[in-house]
């Protein structure tokens, strides 16, 4: 956990709480293997159950970021329409700087067969609200990255969604053992508005950063602003240091704007 001071309960399986060192060594293969069961009714492929894990007790009284304040709902917020999911054609791309010097690709059933694991953490938007203990489930990040290996130079990663949306953040924000790329909430799928069929969840970071609708990861071998760090938003985004706004920036922490 991040911030010793939140009650939030961050949780994960335990082979994603590894060193980034660890991940970089090579691994057999680069796409899990298609998992042939049948795809329900509504399109969706059924996928891997997540491991279980130990919930710690959570802090008797639970502390929020500054400036940050508990909603009677969660609003869906994003910029553009929300898009459609075809299973058949949609895909999960890491490029940029791997260790194979070679783009990896995943269809959504590959991704359905890839291990699970869940996390449970507060959920905090820039726009001052914050949501207690989401219990999110899906792939951990840090498995993406054990397998599509991140060549030794790469410091940052880009995530790309639908429509060119785009979010910056290091190598080592990623590779978190709380941050997942989600296909569940609260026990239930997403839904579209939420960033449904994959979403990105970074725990340490206000919302923003945690991508709707994710195609995919670019490996960077240097920093470079993401469609709202372009636009005036903190190029690190950390709530509990109140970084909302591009002013606030010290010299290191950011390219020119």
């Amino acid at each position: 956990m991040r911030h010793p001071e939140t009650s939030a309960r961050q949780v994960s399986v335990p082979q994603t709480s590894v060193s980034l060192s660890a991940l970089l060594r090579p691994v057999t293969g680069t796409q899990a293997p298609a998992n042939g069961t049948q795809a329900p009714a509504n399109g969706t492929q059924p996928l891997a159950a997540a491991q279980q894990v130990q919930v710690p007790e959570a802090a008797p009284e639970h502390a929020l970021p500054p400036g940050q304040y508990v909603p009677k709902a969660w609003p869906a917020l994003h910029y553009g329409p929300v898009p459609k999911f075809h299973p058949d054609t949609w895909d999960l791309r890491v490029s940029g700087a791997t260790e194979s010097e070679r783009e990896h690709r995943w269809s959504w059933d590959e991704i359905g067969s890839m291990p699970r694991c869940r996390v449970v953490a507060d959920f905090h938007c820039v726009t001052k609200f914050t949501i207690p203990e989401v219990a999110w489930e899906g792939i951990a990040a840090a498995e993406l990255l054990r397998a599509a290996p991140p060549a030794d130079a790469v410091t940052h990663v880009m995530v790309w969604a639908d429509y060119g949306y785009s979010a910056n953040m290091t190598i080592d924000d990623f590779a978190a053992d709380d941050t997942l790329l989600a296909t569940h909430r609260n026990g239930a799928e997403l839904t579209p508005e939420h960033g449904y069929p994959l979403r990105l969840v970074v725990p340490s970071r206000y919302a923003w950063k945690s991508v709707k609708w994710v195609r995919a990861i670019e490996y960077l071998t240097c920093d470079r602003r993401g469609f709202w760090e372009e636009r005036g938003y903190h190029n690190i985004a950390d709530p509990w240091r109140e970084q909302r706004y591009s002013y606030q920036e010290l010299p290191d922490e950011g390219p020119p704007l």
